[in-house]
């Protein structure tokens, strides 16, 4: 698998903690809920949010955040959680550094993405250009205006974020739709709908805009003894 921001739903393979049967039930349908709810809102004319959208690329170069990523299964099933740390280079590179469940990379250098599972000793990789279409990887990477790939417009919904929708433009993608939510300006919250109903939701925490990053970070090198798999 690779990544949320591919979208091929990223290494999240390890279910939340376990608890009784009735009390686990409950937090998967809460979690579930919340996040259906929060895709849900209907766009309205509070805080500008395309602004919002706009304002925060205009200058980023780089960025470097820790994540907590709660996906939700299609199908209602118990909620997936992974967390790490996502650096991005612009333009077209990126890496999210998976600490939890398990360590896993995936790393985009401009050209081709790879994705190192280390518990399966395993490396993929495909064709970046062929596969950003219409994903988050375009809108956070890409130094190309983010309306040229989605329609963008304000969300109202009652909390202390910004928000704005995104719609791909595209339909040679899996993600039906993105919602970003900011906090005094910074990246918080983005949310995400795939065509086949899954739901996921990444938190960022410190978060620091426009950090000293080294293009080597996101030069892969080929680790020794470990199946090495071409998609494309």
């Amino acid at each position: 698998m690779l990544s949320f921001l591919l979208h091929i739903t990223a290494p999240v393979r390890k279910r939340l903690a376990p608890c009784p049967r009735r009390r686990r039930r409950a937090t998967v349908l809460a979690r579930h809920a919340l996040l259906l709810a929060a895709l849900t809102a209907a766009p309205g004319a509070g805080a500008d949010g395309v602004e919002a959208v706009t304002a925060y690329l205009r200058g980023l170069n780089s960025l470097q955040a820790d994540f907590r990523q709660i996906t939700i299964p299609a199908d209602g099933g118990a909620a997936l959680e992974a967390s790490g740390t996502f650096y991005l280079l612009r333009p077209d590179r990126f890496l999210w550094d998976y600490e939890n469940p398990s360590n896993q990379r995936i790393v985009a250098d401009g050209k081709r993405i790879y994705m190192h599972d280390e518990e399966l000793s395993q490396v993929t990789h495909r064709s970046q250009k062929q596969i950003l279409d219409g994903t988050p990887a375009q809108l956070l990477a890409s130094r190309e205006p983010p309306e040229q790939y989605f329609d963008i417009s304000n969300l109202e919904r009652d909390d202390h974020r910004t928000w704005a929708e995104l719609i791909p433009k595209t339909q040679d993608t899996d993600v039906a739709k993105l919602q970003i939510g900011f906090v005094d300006g910074e990246l918080d919250t983005l949310l995400m709908e795939d065509r086949f109903g899954q739901l996921t939701r990444f938190i960022f925490t410190d978060v620091d805009r426009n950090p000293q990053l080294q293009y080597s970070m996101f030069r892969f090198e080929r680790p020794a003894g470990v199946d090495f798999l071409q998609i494309d």
